[in-house]
């Protein structure tokens, strides 16, 4: 009886503990507001998942890749990371534009999703703003943790702007062994 209980305890502790261990640090998840608020203070890019509660891929890709402990750093390092339901039915001030939700048959959509989505929404839309608040890139569907530490690294050092990506992602641990 004390041996159970030693490891029901044993089991507990560790069901509680080992995720935090192998995972780490978490992304630190701000609103679309308070991003905009600290990019005011100290600009420097914007990282957007625009996702939805019943997306299963949007959940697979938060459970897996966004739980890395590498990319969960890295985010919060070098972006400020927003998630942002793409259907959500407030009005939103952007850039000088107001964006609505829009009613559709089935679902709704809120704009400034599809507009951040440059006009092809899907979920997940993983998004990267500049230091200006323009979008470099929307990319749509599932990231793995092996692929998204490249694209995050390639957006967040600016490695788009003078290497195509064909040749960054070929050589990519070159590249980040030299910065």
């Amino acid at each position: 009886m004390k041996f159970l209980l030693k490891s029901v305890v044993v089991s507990s502790f560790l069901t509680l503990v080992f995720p935090i261990a192998l995972y780490g640090q978490q992304i630190k998840w701000m609103s679309l507001e308070d991003a905009i608020e600290s990019h005011q203070q100290v600009p420097k890019k914007i990282f957007v998942e625009i996702y939805t509660d019943w997306c299963t891929w949007c959940r697979k890709m938060d459970q897996s890749t966004f739980q890395n402990s590498f990319i969960a750093d890295y985010i919060n390092e070098h972006y400020y990371p927003v998630r942002f339901d793409g259907e959500r039915q407030d009005k939103i001030n952007f850039n000088g534009k107001e964006y609505f939700y829009v009613k559709s048959a089935g679902r709704g959509y809120h704009e400034l999703a599809v507009e951040l989505a440059q006009g092809r929404l899907s979920y997940p839309t993983v998004v990267f703003l500049d230091e200006n608040l323009q979008v470099i890139q929307a990319l749509r569907g599932y990231q793995s943790a092996l692929r998204f530490e490249q694209i995050m690294t390639f957006y967040a050092q600016d490695f788009y702007k003078t290497t195509p990506w064909s040749r960054f992602s070929e050589n990519y641990q070159t590249f980040i062994s030299h910065n």
